[in-house]
């Protein structure tokens, strides 16, 4: 928990940046002021993109990933971990040196960025034996969709939702939350090896859903770091990400549009959205 009763949540991002401001340690960010905490950050690689295209992806140096997770570690504290896009096997390392600084009893969720929309893999294959082998085991809650899912149990997408979660329940995270993105029911699928609970949602085909993931993800990690239990805070994960879809930011650039997780926090005034059209 955090170290005083007026102080906020401490919330460390380690993930990518996205230039158009949409997912990565953006949206994470945004996630965690909307749920009251203070978010630190350390940068993986730098991409340049917006809401059409990645067109280049800079990686930081894996010393350079670890200095972040230390100097805000020695310092400021950590509630609270997000991992998110890692891209490499020498980063995923570099990932797991800098969890080592930190006390075993922070908890660590882990967004596991491994395929893309398209069903695109993003990893090369010994990236994906270090995120399996090394750093899915030292979550306390891991988030994959379902392609995800598939792809760390070494599965077919077919493959039963349920069983894909005892699967990669049994490589070593404490929870399983496989998110509706992806699947036909459009909510989540949690199990912590014991409970295997349906967290019940709906679409929202009219909204903007770019860095959805990355804000779920965030959200749960922020109520992990407030001292909630897991299933709750899968919930409250579900709900927060569902309505920033809902709340999307449609009219943001010529692609999907980012969502809006600070939609019912910072609402702008009646005559700024009028303004806006």
């Amino acid at each position: 928990m955090s170290s005083g009763a007026h102080t906020p949540p401490r919330l460390l991002s380690i993930a990518g940046s996205d230039s158009g401001g949409g997912a990565g340690i953006q949206a994470d960010l945004k996630a965690f002021a909307a749920c009251g905490a203070h978010g630190m950050t350390a940068i993986t690689a730098i991409t340049a993109q917006n809401t059409e295209a990645v067109t280049a992806v800079y990686p930081l140096p894996p010393e350079a990933i670890v200095g972040q997770v230390r100097a805000v570690a020695e310092d400021i504290g950590v509630d609270a971990v997000k991992v998110g896009m890692v891209g490499t096997a020498a980063a995923i390392e570099a990932v797991v040196e800098a969890l080592d600084l930190l006390p075993g009893s922070v908890p660590v969720v882990v967004d596991p960025v491994m395929v893309a929309e398209s069903g695109g893999r993003l990893l090369e294959p010994d990236a994906e034996r270090s995120m399996r082998e090394r750093l899915v085991p030292r979550a306390t809650v891991v988030t994959p969709n379902l392609m995800e899912a598939a792809a760390l149990a070494e599965r077919d997408t077919h493959t039963d939702p349920a069983e894909l979660a005892r699967a990669v329940h049994a490589i070593g995270p404490r929870v399983v939350v496989v998110t509706g993105g992806h699947r036909e029911a459009g909510g989540d699928l949690f199990f912590d090896g014991d409970r295997l609970v349906e967290i019940p949602g709906e679409r929202h085909p009219g909204g903007a859903a770019h860095g959805s993931g990355c804000t779920h993800s965030s959200v749960l990690a922020a109520q992990l770091g407030r001292g909630v239990e897991p299933l709750e805070a899968a919930r409250r994960a579900h709900v927060m990400a569902a309505a920033a879809v809902a709340a999307g930011l449609r009219g943001i650039g010529r692609g999907p549009g980012p969502v809006d997780v600070l939609a019912g926090v910072l609402a702008p005034e009646p005559s700024e959205r009028a303004a806006r059209g």
